[in-house]
């Protein structure tokens, strides 16, 4: 059984500047996602309906969080050899500097990872939403007799600039990649990437920074051959494509990059569409998490469209509109979300630390009564007063406030922020 003989490794990323402020004091794998879920059990899931249970998480920034929830989240039984265990940047007497790279950071990790039995390395980004069967994708690389095997997908010219872009032979081997081409480059690198994917203007195939590994060509890489090098995409993969076996595996379904605000914001909402790009609600590719001992949502005199509201939430709005509504939200009466991230609360208050709120001036946890916010994300355990206005749009310049970070017309609410009734934004 091909999984028996894999290990995974799940690069946490670096400070996740371009996701800020939602990084501001967490890692960008435990970003909250979908209401409920963080980044991190997205690959996660991957691997564990894919039958790989032996998994390493790769982090450096911020990973308290992190280290928590996949504590509370992935337990497996005493009788399995399955496990997440976290691999934070440390400081040894061969290494005492940060992780420098994707490539640096799985060989500072080498020591733990090969402890294990295995013959394959898969290696994944902890920033991507999609739902893939490593399965398919390991039979051909095993098939191929490939060194290397990266899992590709079809973009259009407005993304290419932003992936590594590569070509194949009719075999699917790769012969070319480029990091991040110059879009007056492009024409030279477009691939036949089917009919179908050619008509939607998809026609470069880029890489989605999922890579299988045979296990001593890549501690041979890393230890011996590569061993200055400190990012896969830019130095170890294109140095190899003319001396190795190196393999295209295309993927058609659906997967996004969150690196920055906007993809972050596009993909949350895109959950709420009627019928979501990424499904939720398919048994066969579940999403885990952790499993949470909370109350169902209840909800009064609400009209609701298009939206997911997670569990635990008190809802007495008039209206939520496309929008997602994170655990244990309260929003008050009169109160309108319009295409918007609430991520919700760690905690409830009681009755009497709400009195006790109210005597300071302060809002209680969560929306107050009659407000209106469209076009944002609130982090986690905000206090929005009564009245208050958050209005997000072109209309709005970027800006870095004490409270709030507006990008691409997003406002992001920072985590625990307090904002006093009538505030407007």
């Amino acid at each position: 059984m091909i999984s028996k003989s894999v290990v995974a490794v799940i690069l946490g990323g670096g400070a996740g500047s371009r996701l800020y402020p939602l990084t501001s004091a967490r890692s960008k794998p435990a970003v909250p996602i979908g209401g409920k879920y963080r980044l991190v059990d997205i690959p996660i899931s991957n691997c564990i309906n894919s039958n790989i249970n032996r998994m390493f998480v790769l982090t450096q920034y911020n990973s308290a969080s992190l280290n928590k929830h996949i504590k509370n989240s992935y337990q497996f039984s005493n009788f399995s050899s399955g496990f997440v265990d976290i691999l934070a940047a440390e400081q040894t007497p061969d290494s005492l500097g940060w992780f420098q790279g994707t490539a640096d950071a799985v060989r500072q990790s080498l020591k733990h990872i090969m402890n294990n039995d295995f013959e394959y390395v898969l290696i994944l980004s902890g920033d991507q939403l999609y739902q893939m069967d490593f399965n398919e994708m390991f039979q051909n690389h095993i098939d191929k007799k490939a060194d290397i095997s990266i899992a590709t997908i079809p973009v259009a010219d407005r993304e290419a600039p932003e992936f590594g872009i590569l070509k194949t032979d009719a075999d699917d081997f790769i012969t070319s990649f480029i990091e991040k081409p110059a879009k007056e480059l492009l024409p030279q690198w477009e691939s036949e990437t089917g009919v179908a994917m050619r008509a939607e203007g998809r026609k470069y195939l880029a890489s989605m920074g999922i890579y299988i590994f045979n296990r001593e060509f890549l501690f041979n890489q890393l230890l011996r051959e590569k061993k200055d090098a400190t990012d896969f995409g830019k130095e170890i993969i294109p140095a190899c494509i003319n001396s190795q076996k190196v393999v295209s595996f295309q993927y058609d379904g659906y997967w996004t990059d969150i690196g920055n605000i906007y993809s972050f914001y596009e993909a949350n909402l895109a959950l709420a569409l009627e019928i979501p790009p990424f499904n939720l609600f398919d048994n066969t590719k579940a999403i885990f998490s952790r499993a949470r001992m909370l109350p169902p949502m209840k909800m009064s005199n609400t009209l609701v469209e298009n939206s997911i509201l997670a569990e635990g939430s008190i809802i007495h709005a008039s209206r939520i509109a496309h929008s997602v509504i994170g655990i244990r939200t309260r929003i008050g009466k009169g109160s309108v979300i319009i295409n918007s991230y609430l991520m919700g609360s760690d905690y409830y208050e009681t009755i009497s630390e709400m009195a006790y709120s109210l005597e300071k001036g302060i809002p209680k946890l969560g929306i107050g009564e009659n407000c209106h916010i469209e076009n944002a994300i609130l982090d986690k355990d905000c206090r929005i007063g009564n009245e208050v206005k958050i209005t997000g749009g072109a209309h709005q310049a970027d800006i870095d406030h004490a409270l709030y970070t507006i990008k691409d017309g997003i406002v992001v609410i920072k985590k625990g922020v307090v904002l006093p009734d009538g505030y407007v934004i």
